[in-house]
């Protein structure tokens, strides 16, 4: 089931500098999709237990994710009721699992991720003295998202912080948000960008004009994401010299529809939810994320890893990652029209294209590879023990 497990740890045990050891316990809500938080889940309980450091994951919904963790030796511990619908009889029995967990496993420190395990695993780790940090994988009273959903997140957040030793987000835009909400004080929340894997770049050369644009969106099917803006833009171009691939899971029926009606289903491949992303982003010449709210998406930094050139909806902390007109281009909200001009100056330019991957891959090596994160977070995770403790 896992091709790669014996490099993927090798590759996380080769350098850092071993730090103090740890017992360390993550808690998420599902560990069964590739989401951008479960990957950065699978990364720091993978590369730290490779370090020495005694690691346990907790989460409902165990799946493809949990299963990789414990192949390669990280413990998992199932959470039954742990779901991300809010059931109050449910939620209980959840936190009382968590609870028990936490008291068997006596962890150092708790990592908290997701909203739902965010709430219960601060209150579990709090009534039993743990020290317990969250991060923030972007809010979910962020911009764009719908009105009443963002005041009950913000509140629930504004409790949550009062059992929180410190809270990680993922942009500067995050950190700034939350302090301006007013959910916890400028002492107590810290912005550690994501990072991801270093692998070896691509071998990319100029595309031909004459062939095809290959553009790529990675993102699940589901509300936060705009499939549908990018393939309005793509409509009204008059150039054809262009074909989508859509990569993700979730029901993209919606999408599909849309694309039969506006004439667009012979240019686009739908392949759902894949797990060798880097051989897939290999293949293309431009990446888009459309979307509607975001944090610091990871699909970005993927892109960036591969050497491509980021076209993005300017929300959130995506501008934090690429930098317009020379690792990509970012678009307002829902913007149809700039987009498609954006995809149009692609087409014709693709000196322009190989330029801007190659800027956006100095840029990842040089701020978002999966050392500076780690080192940030494990400093933090130590200073917090260091204080608490």
């Amino acid at each position: 089931m896992f091709k790669k497990p014996l490099s993927f740890v090798f590759v996380f045990t080769l350098s850092y500098a071993i730090m103090q050891r740890m017992k360390i316990a993550y808690i998420i809500t599902r560990m069964d999709e590739y989401g951008g938080a479960q990957v950065h889940i699978r990364d720091m309980s993978t590369y730290l237990h490779g370090q020495g450091h005694e690691i346990t994951v907790l989460s409902g919904w165990p799946g493809k994710v949990s299963d990789f963790i414990e192949h390669v030796g990280v413990t998992y511990r199932e959470i039954p009721d742990l779901i991300r619908s809010i059931k109050p009889k449910q939620d209980w029995r959840a936190f009382k699992q968590i609870r028990k967990t936490l008291q068997h496993e006596k962890p150092d420190i708790v990592s908290c991720h997701s909203s739902k395990a965010g709430l219960l695993g601060r209150l579990a780790a709090r009534s039993l003295g743990i020290p317990v940090v969250f991060t923030a994988h972007g809010w979910a009273f962020t911009d764009n998202v719908p009105p009443l959903q963002r005041l009950i997140y913000r509140v629930i957040e504004t409790l949550a912080a009062l059992f929180t030793s410190r809270i990680i987000t993922v942009s500067e835009y995050d950190r700034q948000l939350a302090l301006k909400k007013h959910v916890c004080s400028t002492k107590k929340i810290k912005t550690v960008h994501n990072g991801m894997l270093l692998l070896p770049a691509p071998h990319r050369n100029v595309t031909e004009k004459d062939k095809p644009l290959q553009i790529i969106m990675v993102a699940r099917f589901g509300p936060q994401k705009d499939h549908a803006t990018l393939l309005k833009a793509l409509s009204v171009l008059e150039s054809t010299n262009w074909h989508l691939t859509f990569v993700g899971g979730g029901d993209n029926s919606e999408t599909g529809n849309l694309a039969d009606k506006l004439g667009l289903s012979d240019k686009i491949t739908f392949m759902g939810e894949r797990e060798d992303i880097p051989e897939i982003l290999e293949s293309a010449d431009l990446y888009t994320l459309i979307t509607n709210w975001e944090g610091f998406p990871r699909s970005i930094l993927e892109a960036m890893r591969a050497q491509l050139p980021v076209v993005a909806t300017d929300v959130a902390g995506v501008s934090e990652a690429v930098i317009e007109g020379e690792t990509g281009w970012l678009v307002p909200h829902r913007d149809e029209d700039a987009l498609a001009a954006i995809i149009a100056t692609a087409i014709e330019n693709r000196q322009q294209v190989y330029d801007m991957g190659l800027a956006g891959r100095n840029r990842f090596e040089e701020n978002f590879t999966f050392k500076h994160m780690m080192d940030k977070n494990l400093a933090l995770y130590q200073e917090v023990v260091l204080e608490e403790g």
